[in-house]
């Protein structure tokens, strides 16, 4: 009697060895982020930027408040999200002072787009 083996599809065979990672099926592109790095870095510019723009207008505890909040506007997109309570009470302040804060919302929302 003859062993027939029949085989569908891809078949490895590993005697002894180190470190067999396995099949290669093509390259494996690796998304460094730099181009999503410089979005979040001109997010978070534009944002600082916007809000110092806003100052003037507003009162003394939310002018506190957005200074207390510009130390943790950082291009780290995992500091921003572990700081969405900061994020969000700069978007009511935003929302508080009417028209003069769109700018401010919108582009919060930018930034928030890119921590998605």
């Amino acid at each position: 009697m003859s062993d027939t083996s029949n085989y569908y599809g891809e078949v490895v065979n590993v005697n002894g060895g180190e470190k067999v990672v396995g099949i290669n099926h093509g390259t494996v592109v690796h998304n460094d982020g730099t181009a999503q790095d410089a979005r979040l870095r001109a997010a978070v510019t534009d944002l600082t930027r916007l809000l110092g723009d806003l100052r003037p207008v507003l009162t003394a505890e939310q002018a506190r408040t957005v200074d207390d909040a510009l130390p943790a506007l950082t291009p780290d997109r995992t500091a921003l999200r572990e700081r969405g309570m900061i994020l969000a009470h700069v978007s009511q302040i935003a929302a508080t002072v009417g028209e003069v804060g769109r700018p401010v919302m919108e582009a919060l929302g930018r930034l928030l787009a890119l921590l998605s």
